[in-house]
This record gives C-alpha cells, sequence and structure tokens, in this order.
C-alpha cells in the first residue's frame, strides 16, 4: 500500500530527567484510510508507531500532543518540540 506523507519528519528534544535528553524525530502518514504518527531516535533506531484517532489524524496540534502521550507511555517523561513545518 503506498504512504502518504501529512508531515515530514520534525526534532525534539526529550527531557529524561536528571539533566539527561534524548533526541527524537516523528512524522505522520497516511496509509489507506488509516494515520499514523512513527517516533524514532534521531538515528533511526524505532520508538514507537501510534495509529491516530480519526478526530486527531490531520490535527497538526495534536501531533505534538500524541508525541508526549507516546513518550510518557514509553517510560519517558517531558517533551520539548520544535515543529517544522
Amino acid at each position: 500500500m503506498t504512504i502518504q506523507v501529512v508531515m515530514n519528519w520534525t526534532n525534539s528534544d526529550v527531557d529524561l530527567g536528571s539533566g539527561k535528553q534524548l533526541d527524537v524525530r516523528y512524522r505522520v502518514y497516511k496509509e489507506g484510510d488509516r494515520v499514523f504518527q512513527e517516533i524514532c531516535e534521531v538515528d533511526g533506531t524505532p520508538i514507537h508507531i501510534l495509529e491516530l484517532p480519526d478526530a486527531l489524524a490531520l490535527e497538526r496540534s495534536s501531533f505534538e500532543v500524541m508525541l508526549r502521550y507516546a513518550m510518557a507511555e514509553a517510560g519517558r517523561s517531558t517533551v520539548n518540540t520544535a515543529v517544522n513545518y
């Protein structure tokens, strides 16, 4: 199935606490009728892929919220995002 990019890769700094940072990047793409947010470390190591709910799927402001949610679920803490639209 063909992938349609909704938002290209965006870099974010994740605060892991104790002064440690994790650089991540994410993108949003559509595959068929489903929309996904892919989150990776900057070296390309996968962290998480979320299927976005229909209500959030094309709302760019929701992408950062979902990134924070995914990082919290993955055991990471605060996310500081610099979005490059």
